[in-house]
């Protein structure tokens, strides 16, 4: 009997070799021991499987279950290519804009150990920007809708909150009687925008200063997280970057860009190149570089520690939906833009379908076809429990 598996390099087997040291030797939250080891036993007999056979040439083989969690670079896809699809059948039928709101890095140390209250004034701090200078009449004058992403990550691992959105290039009139489109241009101009997001952002932060809700971290590059007012002259000389440009490729490429990170966290095992004498070696995307692709060799410590900051809190929700495309507004201000723009709202190409049929329409790959005899079909004939003491 054959049990299906990788041959490659993982974040699984990296975690199930240095995963336990790190553990010993580092703090580390709930989330993160969870999602350590659902990644480590995911597709393994702890999790408890199928029993499968071919209904042609009675090849037999074992398929273990998933772990499912978020963080696990070997779940979600599927989940993965029904958000996208969901998502480009729902959006407003206009031009977009991708815009990005970044936060300075002397937020970083404080943000890290108050996740869950910094990421939602990120959320709350942008979005209020974008929906007020969307409304002011000198600009665009009407209420838009966006999608909100959060990501956390750069590509070499490190540490770097930032939230993308999908804008589309217009939006309803104050009445909601009329789609007014932006020029071709964002309809904002990006340093009112910054300087909006950036007032909002230190206003939001100092109640929760006041409210004394904030773990405040050690002083770091002189800066005296303990002291607000030290910290707000700081973040007030620095530059907010928001960045935002047409959807060039479509909406449908920015969908799905945003769409990898949706169900996935920091790394794919396909950029895991080897991990050898405590090393771990990846590829990684530098975009300031003429050579894009370049190679990094890390200390599995380092690995894991970097992989780790990327674990969300639990519960908390990285995609969020905002102003006419909020779900509140899904059978108003949204069907009303539709019907404006003289469009039919579409249903989802994947709508209802299992995981398996979802692959098959995406990519044309039949799991359910026998590797072996490529003829018969693999059904279940008994299930295993997983480890006892797994």
């Amino acid at each position: 009997m054959r049990t299906v598996k990788s041959d490659t390099n993982e974040l699984a087997d990296i975690l199930r070799k240095y995963g336990e040291e790190y553990s010993r030797s580092h703090h580390t939250t709930y989330e993160q021991r969870k999602a350590m080891k659902a990644i480590s036993d995911c597709r393994t007999s702890k999790m408890g499987g199928n029993k499968l056979q071919c209904t042609h040439c009675g090849n037999e083989e074992i398929s273990y279950n998933s772990c499912r969690n978020r963080n696990c670079p070997k779940c979600g896809y599927v989940k993965q290519i029904k958000w996208a699809e969901k998502l480009k059948s729902g959006l407003i039928p206009v031009r977009h804009f991708h815009v990005v709101f970044t936060l300075p890095r002397e937020l970083e140390g404080l943000i890290y150990i108050n996740q869950e209250i910094c990421y939602n004034i990120l959320f709350k701090s942008s979005s209020q920007s974008l929906q007020q200078a969307a409304l002011n009449p000198e600009f665009l004058g009407a209420e838009t809708g966006f999608i909100a992403l959060l990501h956390t990550w750069t590509q070499d691992l490190r540490f770097h909150p930032h939230v993308h959105m999908i804008v589309p290039a217009g939006g309803l009139d104050i009445d909601g009687m009329q789609w007014r489109h932006s020029q071709k241009k964002f309809f904002v101009p990006v340093r009112a925008l910054s300087k909006m997001y950036r007032a909002k952002f230190i206003e939001s932060l100092r109640k929760e200063y006041i409210k004394g809700k904030l773990k405040i971290p050690e002083k770091n590059n002189n800066i005296n997280y303990g002291y607000f007012e030290s910290l707000e002259k700081t973040l007030k000389e620095k530059q907010w970057n928001v960045y935002t440009k047409r959807a060039f490729g479509g909406v449908s490429k920015v969908v799905g860009y945003l769409a990898r990170y949706t169900n996935r966290v920091a790394i794919t095992n396909s950029r895991i190149i080897s991990m050898e004498g405590g090393k771990v070696k990846f590829r990684w995307k530098d975009y300031k570089s003429p050579v894009k692709w370049k190679q990094m060799d890390l200390d599995a410590d380092e690995f894991i520690k970097r992989f780790l900051l990327h674990v969300l809190p639990s519960g908390f929700y990285k995609i969020r939906y905002f102003g006419i495309l909020a779900c509140v507004n899904n059978k108003t201000k949204k069907t009303q833009s539709f019907i404006l723009l003289e469009a039919l709202l579409k249903e989802s190409y994947y709508e209802g379908l299992l995981w398996h049929e979802v692959l098959l329409k995406a990519e044309g790959r039949d799991l359910s076809l026998c590797p072996v005899c490529k003829k018969g079909k693999m059904v279940q004939k008994g299930k295993l429990a997983g480890d006892k003491f797994g």
